[in-house]
């Protein structure tokens, strides 16, 4: 399926590994140009310098969490690029034990990076013939779980502000919608990490998938990408659950 996003320029944010990686590299199958930010200077160079056989892609070294870096990379992109048509807030600070640090970093991060990152490009999408944000956010965002506190309370503030985006938005054809994953499994990610310092968690986890097994950073990318797509032009102001039945709440 053609997602007519070809040529199309994307901004992601933690492009480097896991679901922010996957993302990247869904949009550049498709065709579209796209620049991503991380923290590791290693990790970027070593990610661009991999994922440009695939396509027109730039990476940067972005701590989301400084916004005044944050928004001089959107400039540079757009500048760049000529343009914005697609913003991706993927970044998390992972902050989830209940610590005055942990309430301060995902706020922080998880929910003031969104709202900075669509302030800063705002400009540049409404000059888009097909603008379109997408916020990463959590089933924690949705239902309460072990990872209710910062984490989970700013994945639900992010679900609510994407959604009154939407609705503000409507009238100059920008669209907002949310991805809320379930666990997401990768090498190096949180829940690979779980596995070997916390076995019991990760089997609990894991047992309460009805699928049997966790998600994969592709399987989130694919929804991403296609709700960025015009051919998602009617779809705005959604949480889009990806988890593979995992949450039980009936999403009305």
């Amino acid at each position: 399926m053609d997602l007519k996003l070809s040529g199309t320029h994307v901004l992601v944010t933690g492009g480097t590994r896991g679901i922010g990686r996957a993302i990247v590299e869904a949009f550049l199958d498709e065709g579209a140009h796209v620049a991503f930010c991380a923290r590791n200077p290693d990790e970027v160079t070593a990610t661009q310098k991999t994922l440009s056989a695939r396509g027109t892609v730039t990476g940067a070294t972005v701590d989301v969490g400084d916004g005044e870096a944050l928004a001089a990379w959107v400039e540079q992109s757009a500048d760049a690029f000529g343009g914005l048509d697609v913003v991706v807030a993927n970044v998390s600070a992972l902050a989830i034990p209940d610590t005055e640090e942990n309430w301060q970093a995902s706020l922080n991060v998880d929910l003031m990076h969104t709202v900075r990152l669509v302030r800063a490009a705002m400009p540049h999408l409404e000059r888009s013939r097909a603008a379109s944000i997408i916020a990463v956010s959590s089933v924690s965002g949705r239902e309460s779980d072990f990872a209710s506190g910062p984490y989970g309370t700013a994945k639900t503030a992010i679900i609510g502000y994407i959604h009154g985006l939407a609705m503000q938005l409507a009238d100059q054809g920008i669209r907002a919608n949310t991805v809320s994953p379930g666990n997401t499994y990768f090498e190096g990610g949180v829940w690979a990490g779980i596995e070997t310092g916390n076995p019991d968690l990760f089997k609990t986890a894991l047992d309460l998938n009805p699928s049997g097994h966790m998600g994969t950073p592709e399987e989130v990318a694919a929804p991403v990408v296609f709700l960025a797509s015009p051919l998602a032009r009617r779809v705005s102001g959604a949480n889009l659950v990806v988890d593979g039945a995992l949450t039980r709440g009936i999403q009305l």
